[in-house]
C-alpha cells in the first residue's frame, strides 16, 4: 500500500519511505491511500484469534508492500506478548487497560512495533537512524523501553520541563545508553514544534537520518488500530449491537486510529474526544472553526496539548465534511474539579482505581452513554504514575508496580534545552560530530 501526504497529495510514499521519512512536504503528515475493509468472513474470524494472530490480520493489507505475512507475525508476536483486559467497571461499562505493557502505558503498542519495524529498516541503512520524539509522558518512556540498545538508532526524547510527574520523568530519563533525554524550557507544543521543524530542516536532514516516534509517524500510529478490535472482541454478541468509545485526548493519535477501525468495518456507533479544558477539537465540533492555542497544564497532563497534529488526520478521513465528521465524532470536556471528584467517587464505589486520563475518558463517556448501549473507556495509564496525585485525592498509599519502584531509584540524565531550534539543531549535530 502507499501513503501520501495529506498537505501534498502528489507526494506519495511506500511504507517504508513513510516512516524512515515521518512526514512529507509542508510538514504534512502520511495516511494510507485507502483503508482496507475487513469483510463479514474476516470481521467473524476474528473472535478466534489470538492478539498477535489478530493484530497481523487487522495491519497485513497495510504492511504486505514491504513484509511478508511471516515477518508482519513474527513482529506482532514479539510486540504483542502482554494482555489487554477489557475490564467492566459497571453494567454495560467497561475500561479497556492498555496500560500492561513494559513502560504501563498504551504507547508501548505502537512504539514496540515501530522499533521491530526500524530494527528491520536499521540494518538496510547505510548510517544511524535518529528517532526523534516529542513527549509529555508516557511516550517518551514507552519509546525508551521500545528501542533499548537497538543497533544503529539513537533516540531523542523532548519533554516539556516540569509538566511531566515526577515519576513520568524518571522513566523517561535514566536509561543512557542509546536513549537522550533533552528538558525543554517550555510546553509539549514546544517541544513538538521542534521536532516538526527538524524534519523541514534541509541542512539537518542531509546530515542525519532523522525520523519519529511519535504518532505523527504512520508506523506508531496503525498499530492503535488494533486494541479496537481486540476490544470489540472481548463483547458478547449482543453488546457489540450498540457500541460507544470514549477516547482520552491529547494529540488526537488514538482517536484517529479507533476511527480508522470503524472506518475498516469495526461497528461503532460514534467515539467521544474527551478533553481536559486543552479544548481545541471540542470547540472546533461545535463552531466548524479551528483554533489552535497555547495549552495549559492540568492533572491529565499528556492530554495538554494545544494544536493536535493527528486531528489533520481524522478531517482527511472525512474528506473535510463536518456534517460526517461531527456524526462520528461527539466531545466532552472535563475539568481538573471533575476528575478528582470521579476518581474519589469511583474508588470509594467500586475500588477501580483511575488515572487522571482514564478519568477524563470516563466521565465523557457517562454524559453519552443510554440504556441498551454498551460503553468502553480508554484506560490509558497505569495509575501508579500519577501516585503523588491519586494519594493526595484519595488521602491514602498507592501501591507501585515493580517498575515504578525500581525506577524512583534511578538516576536522572537530562539535557536542558531552551525552546529555540537553534539550540536543538546545534545539540543534535554536536552529538553526531
Amino acid at each position: 500500500m502507499q501513503f501520501y501526504n495529506i498537505e501534498d497529495r502528489k507526494e506519495e510514499k511506500t511504507f517504508r519511505q513513510a516512516v524512515l521519512q515521518s512526514s512529507g512536504r509542508k510538514r504534512g503528515l502520511f495516511f494510507p491511500v485507502s483503508i482496507p475493509q475487513l469483510s463479514e468472513t474476516r470481521m467473524n474470524k476474528l473472535d478466534s484469534l489470538s492478539l498477535p494472530e489478530l493484530a497481523a490480520e487487522v495491519l497485513i493489507d497495510y504492511l504486505d508492500e514491504d513484509f511478508t505475512k511471516e515477518q508482519i507475525m513474527q513482529m506482532c508476536k514479539a510486540v504483542f506478548n502482554f494482555q489487554i483486559p477489557l475490564v467492566k467497571i459497571e453494567e454495560s461499562l467497561y475500561s479497556l487497560e492498555l496500560f500492561h505493557g513494559p513502560s504501563l502505558a498504551f504507547k508501548d503498542i505502537g512504539a514496540r512495533f515501530l522499533a521491530e519495524v526500524l530494527k528491520k529498516f536499521a540494518l538496510e541503512e547505510d548510517k544511524k537512524i535518529t528517532v526523534l520524539v516529542a513527549t509529555s509522558g508516557d511516550t517518551g518512556s514507552a519509546v525508551a523501553r521500545g528501542f533499548y540498545n537497538i543497533e544503529g538508532i539513537d533516540v531523542v526524547l523532548l519533554y516539556p520541563s516540569g509538566k511531566v510527574s515526577p515519576l513520568q520523568e524518571k522513566t523517561l530519563t535514566t536509561m543512557n545508553g542509546n536513549i537522550h533525554a533533552l528538558e525543554v524550557d517550555g510546553t509539549f507544543d514546544d517541544c513538538q514544534r521542534l521536532v516538526k521543524t527538524a524534519f523541514a530542516d534541509d541542512h539537518l536532514t542531509g546530515k542525519l537520518r532523522l525520523t519519529s516516534a511519535n504518532s505523527i509517524n504512520i508506523g506508531r500510529l496503525l498499530p492503535q488500530i488494533i486494541y479496537y478490535f481486540w476490544a470489540w472482541t472481548q463483547l458478547s454478541t449482543e453488546e457489540k449491537q450498540e457500541l460507544i468509545i470514549s477516547v482520552p485526548s491529547g494529540n488526537y493519535g488514538n482517536l484517529s486510529a479507533g476511527i480508522m477501525a470503524k472506518s475498516m468495518g469495526l461497528p461503532v456507533q460514534y467515539f467521544i474526544a474527551a478533553s481536559n479544558i486543552n479544548k481545541v477539537v471540542p470547540d472546533y465540533l461545535k463552531t466548524g472553526v479551528y483554533k489552535p492555542r497555547s495549552a495549559v497544564q492540568t492533572l491529565s497532563n499528556a492530554m495538554d496539548v494545544g494544536n493536535p497534529s493527528n486531528f489533520a488526520r481524522i478531517k482527511e478521513i472525512f474528506d473535510g465534511d463536518f456534517s460526517s465528521l461531527t456524526q462520528t465524532v461527539k466531545s466532552h470536556v472535563v475539568t481538573d474539579e471533575q476528575v478528582r471528584s470521579t476518581i474519589k467517587e469511583i474508588y470509594s464505589s467500586n475500588k477501580y482505581l483511575l488515572d487522571p486520563h482514564g478519568t477524563v475518558a470516563y466521565k465523557g463517556l457517562k454524559v453519552y452513554l443510554k440504556n441498551g448501549e454498551t460503553g468502553i473507556f480508554l484506560e490509558t495509564g497505569h495509575p501508579g504514575k500519577f501516585n503523588q496525585t491519586l494519594e493526595e485525592i484519595l488521602g491514602e498509599k498507592i501501591e507501585l508496580p515493580e517498575y515504578l519502584k525500581q525506577a524512583q531509584k534511578n538516576e536522572k540524565h537530562s539535557h536542558k534545552i531552551s525552546a529555540q531550534y537553534v539550540d536543538f539543531k546545534d545539540w543534535l549535530l554536536e552529538k553526531d560530530s
